[in-house]
């Protein structure tokens, strides 16, 4: 079933207005720094998000997002996405939506997690799966975003936290922030400046979805708290 065919509130699945009593149960899955995992951590911490990360999970085991994660003593875990280097088997499907599942997760947040999420954890988390890019989607989605509007020549650059379908970057768009291109820019400086919209974005996307202000028409996502 493609975005265009589903009903309108099947992207929408957070409580009424007014009604949560308990923090959105946040779950972040990455693959490297954790920037914008820190970004929530850091909104959360200041009371300007009503929500809690209740575990992190990383597909590397390294990754630096497991250690800021501890730092804050959030529950953090490893779990191999092997054999295959940009999806997830199905064992390891299973391993994540157990694990997702153990800590009642509300809301799966991707953030630098670098492998295509499959449709068995699309439907265990039904509407409520989002991802952060680095463009202004439905341009430049993939691999380095950054470098492929600044290689195209684009003016405005951005970022965009959009929920997550079966697609590659192709979900409805949430949230939209823009960069402007600037003509002595490298790929290095326009990725650190989107880096930043991104870190004020996610938790302006997860605000939204905890204050039950997002309306859905088709792909066409509102933020009626605008």
């Amino acid at each position: 079933m493609t975005a265009d065919q589903i009903n309108d509130s099947e992207w929408i699945t957070m409580t009424t207005p007014n009604t949560r009593k308990s923090p959105l149960r946040i779950a972040v899955l990455g693959s490297g720094s954790g920037s914008n995992c820190q970004s929530i951590i850091d909104a959360i911490t200041a009371g300007e998000l009503f929500a809690e990360i209740v575990c992190v999970i990383s597909d590397v085991e390294d990754a630096t997002i497991l250690d800021r994660a501890k730092k804050h003593g959030i529950p953090a875990t490893y779990i191999s996405g092997a054999p295959f280097k940009t999806k997830i088997d199905a064992d390891a499907q299973r391993q994540y939506i157990a694990h997702l599942q153990a800590y009642d997760t509300e809301v799966v947040v991707l953030a630098g997690f670098m492998r295509i999420i499959k449709q068995d954890i699309l439907d265990a988390f039904d509407g409520r799966v989002i991802n952060i890019h680095p463009s202004l989607l439905p341009a430049f989605p993939g691999l380095q975003a950054w470098k492929q509007a600044l290689d195209y020549g684009t003016k405005v650059a951005g970022c965009t936290v959009h929920f997550v379908d079966e697609g590659t970057d192709t979900g409805p768009i949430i949230i939209q922030k823009a960069v402007s291109v600037a003509t002595d820019d490298t790929p290095e400086t326009l990725h650190t400046r989107i880096l930043e919209q991104e870190h004020i974005a996610y938790p302006e996307a997860l605000r939204a979805m905890v204050n039950n202000s997002l309306s859905a028409s088709g792909r066409r996502i509102s933020n009626t708290a605008i």
